[in-house]
């Protein structure tokens, strides 16, 4: 049971399925506003920032693609937490939910429970006062306040744009990141995309047998899988 009773926004069409997520949300504690209509959860973000967005991608009146994108271009809302739910299960659909600043993404048909986890997972991540600044990957031990890398104490070296690059990939790991992001808020200059390639082949270089762990996600950019 959680501490706090987070607001669960919860966007769905499907209104059996809509009310199956709030019983179970609220079993859980949580205090679920549902919406069936893209137009309504708009209404709704206009007078009240949940903690947490559960959005459904192929609603009647809205693409939920585009209420994401109004989240994110809203001041007030752009930190706003968002899964989405979805009967799509195509690569690029789940990519540009990514794109879009997506937390999550869940296909139909799932499990209550998988759902629930996926849902206190994100929040526990929203609700971190301080992220985490150390992360291991494989033998390497990667301090992103000090801006080192080590492997059993010894430093390796790397520029400052190789250690952005990676810093990126690991505060969203398992999520792809597309080259555009990292050239406009990393390298933030404009460069070709083949120059992020570069900087992503010395980096695999360096980090030797854990360079493998860079992967590239074909058309869109690199993520990294720890």
């Amino acid at each position: 049971m959680v501490k706090k009773s987070e607001n669960v926004l919860v966007v769905e069409d499907d209104r059996d399925l809509a009310e199956l997520i709030a019983y179970n949300l609220r079993k859980e504690g949580y205090e679920p506003v549902v919406r069936l209509r893209g137009k309504e959860a708009i209404e709704t973000l206009e007078s009240h920032t949940p903690d947490l967005l559960l959005l459904d991608v192929m609603l009647p009146d809205y693409d939920g693609f585009k209420i994401a994108q109004y989240v994110r271009n809203n001041p007030t809302l752009k930190d706003l937490p968002i899964i989405f739910i979805t009967a799509r299960d195509m690569e690029r659909d789940k990519l540009k939910g990514f794109s879009l600043g997506a937390d999550d993404y869940i296909t139909k048909p799932f499990s209550i429970k998988e759902l629930i986890a996926r849902v206190k997972a994100v929040l526990r991540r929203a609700g971190k006062e301080k992220k985490n600044t150390i992360f291991k990957l494989g033998s390497l031990e990667i301090d992103l306040d000090k801006k080192e890398v080590r492997r059993g104490g010894e430093l390796i070296d790397l520029t400052p744009t190789e250690f952005r690059i990676l810093s990126a990939l690991l505060e969203n790991h398992g999520k792809p990141v597309s080259r555009e992001y990292l050239i406009d808020s990393v390298l933030k200059r404009d460069v070709y995309d083949r120059t992020v390639d570069v900087h992503i082949k010395k980096l695999r270089e360096k980090l030797g047998e854990e360079g493998k762990a860079v992967q590239t996600v074909r058309g869109f950019g690199y993520k990294l899988s720890l």
